[in-house]
């Protein structure tokens, strides 16, 4: 890791396991905003209001969150990089379909991408475990969020 202004509260082995799932975590949720916008564009359908209603709804939750992860990063003395050429190299979202969208299949794609997100956050919570409990702490809160937005996406599906 380059050298920091910031001095870090954790020891340098700490530091890496936590910036790492901090960078992971800020690539994913600026791609998971950047895909809702997208749908919210693009939904049509009979349910086109309230779905695309949600999706702003989505859009600020990841976009809060990433500030927040972007700060925690800092914090330890690491730099976050949420350029757009970073998140397309490593995002690890399923990619968000082109052209107007029905709005049963939005549904659908989101469901599935936020079910991803939520997997690959819950192994970072497992991952700072023993690296940085504040970091675990504010990867849990995202994961209540996410999860909570999972479920009521789910719910139209039934």
């Amino acid at each position: 890791m380059a050298n920091s202004p910031i001095t870090s509260p954790l020891k340098e082995s700490d530091k890496e396991v936590t910036a790492n799932a901090l960078q992971a975590t800020l690539v994913d949720l600026i791609d998971l905003s950047l895909i809702a916008k997208q749908a919210h564009w693009n939904v049509v359908g009979s349910h086109f209001r309230s779905v695309h209603l949600q999706l702003d709804e989505l859009v600020s939750a990841a976009r809060g969150f990433t500030d927040d992860v972007a700060e925690r990063a800092n914090a330890i003395g690491v730099s976050p990089n949420g350029k757009a050429k970073t998140v397309a190299d490593t995002s690890g979202l399923p990619e968000y379909p082109d052209n107007w969208q029905a709005d049963t299949a939005t549904i659908a794609a989101i469901v599935d991408i936020l079910a991803r997100v939520i997997e690959r956050i819950r192994a970072r919570i497992d991952e700072t475990d023993k690296s940085d409990l504040v970091t675990q702490d504010l990867l849990i809160e995202i994961a209540a969020e996410l999860e909570k937005q999972h479920w009521m996406w789910q719910a139209q599906q039934a």
